[in-house]
């Protein structure tokens, strides 16, 4: 494969990450991360040193959360969102998590060995809450194929 699949995620928290109502969302990351980790299909995901991204900053709110991985193909990270043990944490996340007026995610092809930066996730987000799916980024309901060439990619 030429490229690999990025996604990014945001989402802001109902309160502080070290708050009693986020507890049992702080709590499952160590186990989601793993759960990523060893997926099929799974390469890089963002995080610090604490092992995971709830303390990267991605806007001035500081509830406010990103995720970001790469995969090798728009399958394994459908396989892993939608077809593991994700899928239930998912299910969860008005628990945690405020409802945006926006979309919160996006998905978009890079060049395999690049890993994107939280600012690279930032414009394709906000391009794809502007002009929606895109073969710049877009979504699973909406997706490209793989680009025969850099320039969607850059």
């Amino acid at each position: 494969m030429l490229h690999h699949l990025a996604q990014i995620n945001i989402g802001r928290l109902i309160a502080p990450i070290d708050d009693p109502l986020i507890a049992e969302f702080a709590e499952g990351l160590a186990p989601v991360n793993a759960l990523a980790d060893q997926s099929p299909g799974f390469i890089w995901r963002l995080q610090s040193d604490s092992g995971n991204a709830t303390d990267i900053v991605f806007s001035e709110d500081p509830t406010m959360l990103v995720n970001m991985s790469v995969w090798e193909s728009l399958e394994a990270l459908r396989n892993y969102t939608y077809r593991s043990e994700h899928v239930e944490f998912f299910r969860k996340r008005a628990n945690w998590f405020q409802k945006l007026d926006k979309p919160h995610y996006c998905l978009w092809w890079v060049p395999a060995g690049h890993l994107p930066s939280v600012a690279e996730g930032r414009g394709r987000i906000e391009h794809y809450q502007k002009h929606g799916s895109t073969p710049f980024s877009f979504w699973f309901s909406q997706h490209f194929p793989e680009p025969s060439d850099e320039t969607v990619c850059a």
